[in-house]
Parts: C-alpha cells; structure tokens; sequence
C-alpha cells in the first residue's frame, strides 16, 4: 500500500510505550512518579507518547536511557530535526555514557491522537565525550535499533511548544466573509428556531401532522386546525403562525400518539404528553428564515474582570463568548471564530475581528473561555491554530474502492455554471459532483471519483482538472478545493485533505468557521419534498476547540439535536427522511448529534471524529494517521503504561520497562537531562546549571571566556575539549534555558490534554483546563 507508514506493517510485531520507573531509593530527576489510583494524573490520564525518559535494553544487553528530545525545527510541518540527551551503558558497566545525538526525520502528524510520529529518524550527529570513536559507532546504531519504530513518537503538544509561532503566516482564504448574522438577545430563557430557508414540510405517514425537516427542531404542523407546535425541553408550544407568539400548548392533539415506531420519533414520543408550564414559564421563542446566533443570558449581565487585561469584563452567565470593556463600552461576542462588536446586547453589530482592543491578548491561559484567544490574530494561540489547521489528513484509496450511490431528484441531472470558472456543479443531488468538459467528478468524504456519464459508473481517480481548484468561496462546492492528489499509482491513489474541507478556515490571521456565505438549500417539491442543506456558517454557535483544532457546533437553546444543523436528513436509498440519532447524513454515519461535520460524516466534541477519512472503513482505505489508532491502558500498581495493536496475523504484542533493567541506568544518569548544541550534556539543579564532562558535573554560572569568540583563526574546539571547559556560551544557555521552559510547557499542556481526552476535565474552553501556573 502507498501510505506513508504502511510500510511498518509487516515489520511491527509489538507497538510499546515505555514508561521510565524509578527506584523508591534513587528515582530518576524529571521522570515523573505514577500517581495513585483516582489521583489526578492517573491512568485515565496517561500522557499519548508514554512520557520521558525511555529505556531500552540492546541487542547487545546494553542500557539506554533516552531523554525527551528537543524540536530544534518543523520545517514546513513535514520535517523536523531534534537533538536528545542520552545515556549509555554497556553490558556488565557500572557507570553511563553520556551524550547527546542530533537527529533529523520526517514527521507524520495523527492530530485526533495528538501524536508526532518520527518514525523514520536518522542520526546525522554525535557527540559521547567519554567514548572511542569505534566505541561511538556501536553506540550510533545500538540506538537506532534498540528504539521500536511504533515508539517514535512524541506529544504533540511537547512539539508546539517549541515553534517560533512568529514566523507562521497565515494564508489567508481570499473571500471568506464577516457580515454579521441576525444575533438575538435574551435575558430570560428562550431558544432559536432556526429555518434554512421558508419552512419544508414533510408529511408523516399515517398521521395528519407534518414535519418541517429544515430545522433542528421538533416543529410540527396540525393539518386540522392549521397549529404550528413545538418541542422544547419536554415543554410543548404552540403558535397560529411560525413566526409566533409563541405559549404553552396545553393539551396535544391525538395525532401525537399515532407518531410511527420506526425509530425516528423515538425522542418526540418519550416527551409526550409534557410538562405543563405557565405563560411566564415558557421560553421565549426566536424564528429566522436564515442562519442566526442568539446570546442567552440567565438574568443581568454578570460581569467578571479578566485578570491582567485592563478594563476587559468576561460576560460569565452565558454559553457564548461575550466579553465587555468595561460595564459601558463595546460588547463583543464570538461566533464561528469571527468577533462583532456593538454598544450593546440588542446591537446594532459589526464585525471587530481586525479592531479587537489589545486588552484581548493579554486574557491569561487559566481563563474559562481563553479558547478566545485563538481567535485574536497576533496571539501564539492564534498562530498554533493555524498551524493545525495547515496539517492534512491523507489516505491511501484503492483504486477498486466502491463509490457512493448517487441519485438526482426530479429525474435528469441539473448542472449549473460555478462562476469565474469553466465548471459545473449538480445541484439536484446530495452529493459534489461536478462536470469539466464532457467528464464528471464526484468528491465524496476526502475521495475523489470520475466518471463519463453523471449517472456512473464511478472509478477513483488520480488525475483532477486544475479548473476545480479555482471555485471560489461564494460557490457551495467550493470546499472541494481542499482535496488534491499527493501520489497516483496502478492499484492506489493517496488524498491529502485540508482542514478548510470540513468547514475551518483561516481569515484575518485565525482559524474561524466556514466561508460566511450562505448557500440555500436544495429543495424539491415532488410528491415528496425533497430539502438538501448547504451547511451555513452561521445558526448553531460554532466554538474553538483547542484540543482538537476543531469547531464544534451545537448549543441547548439551538435545539435538542446539539449541532446537527438540521434535525431530518434525506436519505435516497429509502426515499425517505431519517430524525435525530437514528441515522444522520445519507449514508448511515451515527452517533449523538453534538458537533456533527456534514463533510466527514462524523462526530465528537472533545476529541474524536475530525479524520475526514473516519467514516470509509479500512476495507479501501487507509488513513494517514493509522499508526496512531493503538489502545493503551496503564497498570495502577506499577504505573506503567502500554500500547498494544493488532498485527497482520492478528496477534497482539505486548512489552514494558518495569522498576529494574533499564531504569537502572536512570538512576546512574539522575537528572532532568537537556542536549545543549555545542554536543554537551547539562542539566538544572536547583537554581543552577550544570555540564556534564570528565565523569562528573561542574558549574556553568559564568560564561567562556570571550577570547575564544575573538580568536577566530582558531580551529574550533573538539567535543573533548568543549566537555573539559568551564562555563558556556550565552548561545547555548540560552537555548538550553529554552529547551527547559519549553519542555515544561510541554509536559503541562501534555497533561492538560490527557485531562481533556480522559473526560478529568469538563474545560475544554481553556488552554488550562487544570489550572496550573499563569504562563502567557
């Protein structure tokens, strides 16, 4: 197969973390100590790499300990080159080796996993002060042996830390659009119904009752008495007009009862008959024909000062960014990664993304909601935030892959001209499908497939006109410019997908939520409706995740079905509508609605879900990031964590570094060990740092004399000679205290994520969801 880690398949019998455990006598400096059953940081929070140091045993019964490796650079996301510190100890020794190596490697990212695979590294320096040079070689390839490829792995977050997130330039999506939405208000409790469009109602067999299906809401009309009612928390409403007013409805008609039993009105039948509420009870109720926002208070403002940010409030009694600079000024509110701003709730608002006050990038990691600050352009989170969304997603797609069903309303295909360009796209079908002289392309969940008639049959293709990249963002197809061919071979073409195809953008230096067009639907008045969504940018509260570099969609007060966008989907193989968890998107995807993504046909809202590839199967396809899809758990006696996977013959391979063996060498070797790039060994005690050199350490509190800088006809010293020369640099304590600050950055948002994964920690709007240190 063509994927870039298929290789690794017939090679790996066992997939491994190590973790490093220390002697209750002597434990290692810097590994950390497992936690106690029920302890934060326990097993449900086990770091995704396996954490620093690592041991191995060689094949030559020789020890080494492998200290976290330092990201000296990520060139393009593609290649990174590292540099480690680590310790050496040959069979039978009694004291290490230590050194440094400096190591290059092409990387592969798996961000559901939050894992950098450097499967592929190579050694390109060394530096073991105290060894032979024959002795160095053996050391050389001892490592690359003794470290199993599934193992070459770090935490993302370790990695992040370490990018100059100065030198990211966005680049910016040419078109993507602010117009504000309608944004309602309310201080008291209300819902937003919002209709895609004027209301699409489905009869429902063997009732006199309709349905509107483009809506995420139970919205229903009485044929009989000509009564729009609607579902809300177990409260029923009622109105004579859709647009309202709106009240309790009392008792419901009979129809209700005689609601099928096909699964779909599963939800609506367990509501029935309703909680009975008062006219001051009921919600407010908030309709509009085109996608809106709503700002939901529960009471007055309450305004919460953000510490270190000058007179800027946080709005803390709502489920939506609103943020205030001071109780008088500008309200701001964040939507769908784009802010607006007004004089107050009830508007008028404009957009403010380029404006924003500067009291915004000083809102401290530790704030609830500082999730914000990824879309404050400037800001490192803003910055990262892009960087993720730079990273594709690729596949490996046999050329023998089934395509989709593929069914046109109305009878005939309907093609209509994309603007600016020589294409166009089918508009009476679910699907993208799009024509370029007298042949036809289909991209179907990061797949793409050609055909000679728009009917099939469809075969996957390797070749693509370069005319489809040039839609525009005002088209609807526009997001399948984000799909392009990285290798084309006999049997497999591999697919690298962006980001932006599954709705995240970057505009204005950010990442935000779709193109800020909206694109109405499809609809068709057979027999039988027929509504096809166009998924808006607006109208289901889209937030940042920074733990997934994801937006989520879907808020209580948007309806019960959480971001689906609308609570029906078409399905053609049946001719018929499918409701809420029972089958969304055409094809079967399932699973609760909250932060549903139209374009992959998945879910999740802390994590999982985002691989545009998740919803194929491995049948025909092999995701990118599949060498990241391992099961791990960690032993709440030893603290050990490890990492099983399936080989090709179906047998799982386990091993572990338990209190002995290599952590042993550990011990010998204490401390929090940093690979400084002059080829030495150093580590923090204290205050203070230390150098490695001559079998011992020594004080580095002074730097080299400045004679060596100046004398530059000097040859440059040896490694020996480095190692035996009191003090350093200033460029090497400075990137040494770097590589420290950062790895301890590393190890917290480390945990943070492992927290958020693990479900320890319910704030996944915050950059520190544990709390912890003020760090900006």
């Amino acid at each position: 197969m063509l994927l870039a880690h298929s290789r690794f398949r017939a090679r790996i019998a066992a997939l491994t973390i190590v973790s490093l455990l220390g002697s209750p006598v002597a434990p290692i400096v810097g590994a950390q100590a497992p936690p106690a059953p029920g302890q934060a940081g326990a097993a449900d929070e086990a770091p995704p790499d396996g954490g620093w140091p690592r041991g191995y045993t060689t094949a030559s019964g020789a020890t080494l300990v492998v200290y976290q490796p330092q990201v000296a650079s990520w060139a393009d996301l593609k290649h990174a080159v590292l540099y480690a510190a680590v310790a050496y100890t040959p069979r039978g020794g009694t004291a290490p080796a230590l050194g440094t190596v400096r190591v290059e490697s092409d990387t592969s990212v798996a961000l559901d996993e939050r894992l950098v695979s450097v499967s592929e590294f190579r050694i390109t320096e060394s530096n073991f002060p105290t060894l032979q040079r024959d002795q160095l070689r053996t050391v050389v390839e001892e490592i690359r042996a003794a470290v199993p490829l599934d193992e070459r792995v770090i935490a993302l977050d370790r990695v992040l830390v370490n990018i100059d997130t100065s030198q990211i330039i966005p680049k910016n999506v040419v078109g993507v659009k602010a117009d504000p939405p309608p944004i309602f208000f309310s201080r008291t409790p209300a819902v937003l119904v919002n209709l895609d469009g004027e209301p699409v109602w489905a009869p429902i067999p063997g009732s006199d009752m309709r349905s509107a299906v483009n809506t995420n809401w139970d919205l229903f009309e009485h044929g009989p008495t000509k009564t729009y009612y609607l579902h809300s928390d177990r409260i029923w409403l009622k109105a004579a007009d859709v647009n309202g007013p709106w009240g309790p409805a009392g008792d419901l008609p009979a129809s209700f009862k005689k609601l099928p039993d096909d699964g779909n009105w599963t939800e609506v039948k367990a509501s029935l008959p309703g909680r009975k509420v008062s006219a001051s009870q009921a919600p407010r109720v908030f309709v509009s024909f085109e996608p809106a926002e709503l700002i939901l208070l529960k009471g007055e403002p309450s305004y919460v000062a953000v510490q270190g940010a000058g007179q800027l409030l946080w709005v803390g009694n709502t489920d939506s960014d609103v943020f205030r600079l001071g109780r008088t000024g500008l309200v701001y509110f964040l939507v769908a990664g784009r802010w607006f701003s007004a004089p107050e709730f009830t508007g008028p608002w404009t957009f403010a993304t380029p404006t924003l006050p500067a009291e915004f990038k000083q809102i401290p990691l530790e704030h609830e909601r500082s999730r914000v600050l990824a879309s404050v352009p400037g800001t490192t989170q803003a910055a990262e935030a892009v960087l993720l969304a730079e990273i594709p997603q690729t596949a490996s797609v046999s050329r023998t892959l089934q395509a989709p069903e593929v069914a046109y309303q109305g009878g005939a295909p309907e093609f209509q001209p994309i603007e600016t360009t020589a294409v166009q796209r089918a508009v009476n079908t679910d699907k993208d499908i799009l024509k370029v002289g007298d042949l036809y392309y289909m991209c179907f969940q990061g797949v793409w497939f050609m055909s000679r008639t728009p009917t099939g049959p469809w075969e996957v293709t390797g070749e693509v006109p370069r005319s489809i990249y040039e839609i525009p963002v005002s088209s609807p197809s526009h997001a399948v410019t984000y799909v392009t061919v990285q290798e084309s071979h006999d049997d497999a073409v591999v697919f690298a997908t962006a980001m932006a195809f599954t709705g995240v953008m970057i505009a204005w230096g950010c990442v935000v939520w779709g193109t800020g067009y909206y694109y109405r639907p499809y609809v068709w008045y057979g027999p039988y409706p027929i509504y096809y969504p166009r998924y808006p940018t607006y109208g289901y509260g889209a937030a940042y995740n920074p733990w997934t570099g994801m937006y989520t969609r879907g808020a209580v007060a948007y309806g019960p079905y959480g971001g689906a966008g609308a609570v029906s989907r078409y399905n053609p193989r049946t001719g018929t509508y499918s409701r809420g968890a029972v089958a969304y998107g055409p094809y079967g995807a399932r699973g609760a609605a909250e932060a549903y993504n139209p374009r992959t046909g998945a879910y999740g809202s802390t994590r999982q879900g985002s691989n545009v590839y998740g919803s194929w199967g491995t049948t025909g396809v092999q995701r990118g990031d599949r060498w990241a899809t391992t099961s791990r758990y960690t032993d709440r006696i030893t603290g050990t964590t490890t990492r099983t996977t399936r080989t090709g013959a179906g047998r799982a391979g386990v091993s572990r570094t338990g209190p002995g063996g290599a952590a042993a060498v550990g011990r010998t070797a204490s401390g929090d060990l940093y690979a400084g790039r002059d080829g030495n060994v150093y580590r923090k005690q204290g205050d203070s740092w230390q150098k490695y050199g001559n079998g011992g350490w020594s004080g580095v509190e002074q730097p080299m004399p400045q004679r060596r800088q100046q004398a530059q006809e000097r040859p440059a010293p040896t490694a020996r000679e480095r190692a035996s020369t009191p003090g350093w640099d200033p460029a090497t304590a400075g990137q040494v205290k770097r590589d420290s600050a950062a790895r301890a950055e590393g190890a917290q948002r480390t945990r943070d994520a492992s927290r958020v994964r693990s479900g320890a920690s319910k704030r996944t709007g915050s950059y520190r969801p544990s709390g912890g240190v003020r760090r900006r």
